[in-house]
C-alpha cells in the first residue's frame, strides 16, 4: 500500500507581511498531530486553545465542561476529511484569535527515501504569543521597521528576528520530533 502525503500549504489569516508555511503530512495523522505540525512549522509555542473547522464540523481536545462541541481530533485521521482541494480552518488562542486558512495543495505518493513531515517553504515569523492578535502584530511590526523606536531592541528580542524572515530548514528540524 502506497503511503499518501498530503502537501498542506498554512497561512496565518489578517497579517502583513504574510505569514504562511507549505509543508508535507502523512495523510494517517490525525487531527491533533496536524495542530502539532502547525504549531511547530508557523512558530507557536502551543500555549492556547485551537479547532478545526472542516465542512462545517468542529474538532478539537474535547472540553471536559461541555462548553465547546467539539469531535475529538485524537479520533480523526487527516486522510477521513480532507482530499485535494479541501479547505479547512484552524483557529488557535480564542484571545487572540490567530484565524488559519489550510489549503491541501496536493496529495501524493510518499517519497520512500524522505522523512516526513517536513516543511518545504514559507514566508515570515509567526507572530509571539500573546502579542495581542492582528491589531498587536502590526503595531510589533511599525516597531521594527523603527530602529530609533523606544521598545524596538526588546521588540526585536521576542520576535527573535525580522518579520519577514523565515527558515523552512529549522521548522522541518522542528517537525521532525512528531515523526
Amino acid at each position: 500500500m502506497v503511503r499518501k502525503i498530503y502537501q498542506l500549504r498554512v497561512a496565518l489569516d489578517g497579517v502583513t507581511p504574510p505569514v504562511w508555511r507549505r509543508v508535507q503530512v502523512p495523510g494517517a495523522f490525525t487531527l491533533d498531530r496536524i495542530h502539532r505540525v502547525i504549531q511547530y512549522a508557523m512558530g507557536w509555542r502551543d500555549y492556547h486553545l485551537h479547532s478545526f473547522d472542516i465542512g462545517g464540523a468542529q474538532y478539537g481536545e474535547p472540553d471536559p465542561d461541555g462548553d465547546l462541541d467539539l469531535v475529538d481530533e485524537l479520533e480523526v485521521r487527516l486522510d477521513a476529511v480532507a482530499t485535494e482541494g479541501t479547505r479547512l480552518r484552524y483557529t488557535y488562542d480564542y484571545g487572540d484569535w490567530w484565524e488559519h486558512t489550510v489549503d491541501v495543495e496536493e496529495v501524493l505518493a510518499a517519497d520512500p527515501d524522505e522523512r516526513y513531515p517536513l516543511c518545504l517553504e514559507g514566508a515570515g515569523i509567526c507572530p509571539p504569543e500573546d502579542v495581542g492578535g492582528a491589531f498587536g502584530y502590526a503595531e510589533a511590526v511599525a516597531v521594527l521597521h523603527d530602529p530609533a523606536h523606544p521598545e524596538y531592541a526588546a521588540v526585536r528580542e521576542r520576535f527573535g528576528g525580522v518579520p519577514e524572515s523565515f527558515d523552512p530548514r529549522l521548522a522541518t528540524t522542528l517537525l521532525r520530533r512528531l515523526a
